[in-house]
């Protein structure tokens, strides 16, 4: 093993801020993402159930004006 004790692996040689920073950073990141994913996702579930309420009530709209419409022709 490369490393004596643990203490040598965290410090790394004297860079073991830059090395542990530089990894804080990119999982934050990956966090920051992952979370703003699952957010987006919801929102666009949302709308789009949104709007497929919307669309039915149009088509319901239109079923019932056509209904209506064949009644009174007859």
């Amino acid at each position: 093993m490369y490393f004596q004790s643990f203490k040598e692996f965290i410090e790394m040689g004297g860079h073991g801020f830059y090395v542990w920073l530089c990894y804080g950073v990119v999982l934050s990141g990956l966090v920051s993402y992952f979370i703003y994913s699952k957010q987006l996702a919801k929102r666009n579930q949302r709308n789009l159930i949104k709007f497929y309420k919307r669309m039915d009530a149009r088509s319901q709209l239109n079923a019932n004006n056509q209904l209506n419409a064949n009644n009174e022709a007859q």
